[in-house]
Formats: structure tokens, sequence, C-alpha cells
């Protein structure tokens, strides 16, 4: 059973997340709440073969459903429309390209207590990490 099967990842720690929201094109306001905000990430997979990851949070909240390997169409946080492709390298390293007027790329890797994801666009790298909410 992969390691994050039953868990919910909530947001400890944020590096270069300004840098890599004002690179997306993220307006002040946008960035400045989205630095004060700790959202809780949860990836569930479903009985039909398709994976849904919740993401909650006081600003707002996300849900994709996405079949490993297809891609879809998203609608990002901060509003942009891409077209995504989520795969899975083993059980718990998440790969999520999403592909639009600016491709970003999210690596979500799940261990036993955390979850940390390193986003990149362009020549910017944000690292977050994440740590397993007690349940």
């Amino acid at each position: 059973m992969a390691v994050w099967q039953g868990k919910k990842y909530k947001l400890d720690r944020s590096e270069n997340f300004e840098d890599y929201m004002y690179a997306l094109g993220v307006g002040y306001f946008t960035r400045k709440i989205g630095n004060v905000t700790y959202p809780t990430v949860e990836l569930v997979k479903n009985d039909n073969g398709t994976f849904t990851l919740n993401t909650t949070s006081t600003f707002k909240d996300t849900t994709i459903t996405f079949t490993p390997g297809k891609e879809f169409d998203e609608t990002t946080v901060d509003g942009r429309e891409v077209k995504s492709v989520c795969t899975f390298d083993g059980d718990n390293r998440l790969i999520h390209e999403q592909k639009g007027e600016k491709p970003t790329t999210i690596v979500r890797e799940f261990k036993e207590d955390e979850m940390v994801a390193t986003m990149t666009i362009k020549d910017i790298i944000c690292t977050r990490w994440y740590k397993v909410v007690p349940e």
C-alpha cells in the first residue's frame, strides 16, 4: 500500500513560493494571501481506477480527478486554464505537468510523515513541505 493512502498533509513551510507565484503571473494581492495560507492536501484512489487530489484551505479549495497518464482540463488555484497530465513514478511520487501559456511541473513525494512538493516554472524552483495531519 502506498504511504499516502488514508492520510492528509498540511503545509508546514515553503521556500521560494513568492517567486514561483510571480513567475506564474499571480497578482500582488493573491500572492500575499497565498503566502499566509496553509492548505491541506489529500490524495485518494477511487474504485474506478482514477485518483482525486483535494486541496483545501481558508482561501480556496480545489479538486482534480485524473487517470494516470491521461490528459485532462484543469483550472488552477490561481485561475489558469491548463491541460494537465499526472503520472506516478513508483507508488509514492506523483508528477503533475500543467501545459499552457506558462508550463509548470509539480512533483509530490509522499513519505510516512511528510509530503514534499517541488514546483518548477522555467528556472524558478519552489519547495513546499507538508506534515501528516494526526487523525
